[in-house]
């Protein structure tokens, strides 16, 4: 997919350093490592509280050692 896109000079300048740094061979790919690094960071929203408490209550829960999941469960 294209889009044509309006950048400020700043916008512009940061392109080109991403590009330069990272080795980008285009804008185009300088923009997907500037995207890509933006999810990493900010892209997945925090946890809720009560999602966290269940999953720190399931950790302190019993388990079993299975060494063949197929065999164990008859899926063999």
């Amino acid at each position: 997919m294209q889009a044509l896109i309006n950048l400020s000079d700043d916008a512009n300048r940061v392109l080109n350093i991403v590009k330069a740094r990272e080795g980008a061979k285009d804008k185009s790919e300088a923009i997907m490592i500037v995207i890509e690094h933006y999810v990493e960071c900010a892209g997945e929203p925090e946890f809720k509280p009560e999602f966290v408490k269940r999953i720190k209550k399931a950790e302190k829960g019993r388990f079993i050692k299975v060494k063949d999941f197929a065999k164990h469960y008859g899926l063999r």
